[in-house]
């Protein structure tokens, strides 16, 4: 029996992210969550209407999600860690893809509510297998093909971390390869690769984490 971390029962999308673990790697406390952490929008980066993920559909909820991905935040501290920022556009070289954040920062009504007690948010990292409910479903930028275009993936895709902070198999589409002088997959962390492909039959994306 795999186990689920996360939200609790009832319906992912109407309340945020959730990460079913079924083999585990390293759940790394190390570090403390920027504030943005708790009040970023999602998406919180590229938002035109047509390139917003549909597993986002119906969630409301603020802050980093369970399946989203941790980053590096030194524009706030040394140690911190967060969703992604790109000021006017402009992507951070130091902001890097750590792993997946475990829980919710706001966690749920009727829980506790660990980050917001601890401001800390611990995320997966050194392998394991993990059912991820968000993930890019469409073309954000555009720099090939067009933004709004429909992802498709497929056992074997390598997964990198969007601008928007989810998984995503689109390389030009990550945030680091959209940083200045950085358009080259020598510099994109690859986060993991797909083992099951999320489908008519199964609605988790299924990865081998490689971060």
């Amino acid at each position: 029996m795999p186990l689920s971390i996360g939200q609790g029962s009832g319906d992912f999308r109407e309340l945020g992210g959730r990460v079913h673990v079924f083999h585990v790697g390293n759940r790394n406390s190390i570090g403390v969550l920027s504030p943005d952490a708790f009040t970023q929008a999602n998406p919180p980066v590229v938002t035109a209407a047509n390139t917003v993920s549909s597993t986002l559909a119906n969630i409301a909820k603020q802050g980093v999600l369970g399946s989203s991905i941790a980053f590096t935040r030194p524009d706030v501290g040394n140690g911190v860690i967060g969703g992604p920022v790109a000021p006017g556009g402009t992507y951070n070289a130091n902001i890097v893809p750590l792993g997946i954040f475990i829980n919710d920062s706001l966690g749920n009504a009727f829980e506790n509510t660990p980050g917001v007690a601890s401001n800390r948010g611990p995320y997966l990292s050194g392998q394991g297998a993990l059912g991820l409910t968000l993930w890019e479903t469409e073309n954000l930028l555009g720099t090939v093909g067009s933004a709004g275009d429909d992802l498709t993936y497929s056992a074997g895709d390598k997964l990198y971390a969007s601008a928007n902070g989810l998984v995503t198999n689109l390389i030009q589409d990550a945030y680091e390869y959209n940083v200045a002088a950085q358009n080259d997959p020598d510099f994109v962390t690859v986060i993991g690769v797909v083992k099951i492909a999320p489908d008519a039959n199964n609605s988790l994306m299924v990865i081998d984490l490689r971060v």
